[in-house]
């Protein structure tokens, strides 16, 4: 007998060891596993071996509703905890562990898929002309993670996880760890690029030298690695002086990319490999966004639209 709360250690290793999935993947995987493990041990359940398809099924209702003490979960967060869960149950058999897999036809509960929200033109322009122009290294931070961020349709976690090394200004490119420690070279724009010399150059090492060294890109005010709270912070701030109402988060400038790349002509394939998804069926969404563009143009200009 081996019990539920060492078998989820086992898989949570094997998921940083052998997958590499990301830190904040482990974590929220290790949340919904220990949930699951408190319901089960409700259920009478200390063994993987004695779980029945049915109480998987019942955990998935509990966490729904928050019946089982917890907060209820939204759909994409409860689909998350049943792959958590599958995924536990699956290296739980590979292992010996268990006899069956019971929780192999347990499937997420569908979620609706919300459009990406995007900017327009005219907002990225005043989100980046929003940023000081007064040459201090904070200011020259800010340009350069923004234009980064917008330029590239990097994750927020990918941009502040860069190091100096990662950018290649003569050559124009930016290299990329992304989820599943996949790496991709990103083509830099003339904006982007210039904003990263000027940081580089001008703005960096001022707040390097308040610090103890890193190699990190991005710092913070005392020279050490700038968090995703604080580069999110900076776009907030940055949002509202810029007078824009909607919210605004890093993923917003990642679909903005995304979105502003199909609308000019770029190939779904070509978009899907920037931003680095593990299906194209992920980047198709986008397809959507500009199809309302079109239809609305279609709707205002075409004679036989009324």
């Amino acid at each position: 007998m081996t019990p539920v709360h060492a078998l989820v250690a086992e898989y949570l290793a094997h998921l940083r060891v052998e997958r590499g999935l990301s830190r904040n993947t482990l974590e929220a995987y290790a949340r919904d596993l220990a949930r699951y493990e408190t319901f089960l041990a409700a259920r009478g359940h200390a063994d993987l071996a004695t779980v029945a398809p049915e109480d998987v099924t019942a955990c998935l209702r509990a966490v729904r509703t928050g019946d089982d003490g917890g907060r209820p979960l939204a759909p994409s967060s409860a689909g998350r905890l049943v792959t958590a869960v599958r995924g536990l149950h699956r290296f739980a058999l590979a292992e010996g562990r268990v006899a069956h897999d019971v929780a192999a036809g347990v499937a997420p509960p569908a979620a609706p898929r919300p459009l990406p929200h995007a900017l327009d033109h005219a907002q990225v322009a005043a989100l980046l002309a929003a940023v000081p122009e007064d040459g201090a290294p904070v200011s020259l931070r800010d340009r350069a993670l923004l234009e980064l961020l917008y330029g590239t349709g990097t994750r927020i976690s990918e941009a502040v996880g860069l190091a100096v090394d990662d950018v290649d200004l003569d050559g124009r490119s930016l290299t990329v760890l992304g989820k599943g420690a996949k790496v991709r070279v990103l083509p830099l724009g003339g904006h982007a690029s210039a904003a990263l010399a000027a940081w580089l150059v001008r703005g960096r090492p001022a707040l390097a030298a308040r610090g103890r060294g890193t190699p990190r890109i991005f710092l913070n005010t005392l020279g050490r690695p700038l968090s995703r709270q604080s580069a999110w912070t900076v776009l907030q701030q940055t949002a509202e002086r810029a007078g824009i109402a909607e919210h605004v988060s890093p993923h917003t400038l990642r679909h903005t990319f995304a979105t502003h790349l199909l609308q000019g002509g770029a190939d779904v394939r070509v978009v899907h490999e920037l931003l680095g998804h593990a299906s194209v069926t992920t980047t198709q969404i986008y397809t959507h966004v500009t199809i309302d563009s079109l239809r609305e143009t279609w709707a205002m200009s075409h004679p036989r639209a009324r």
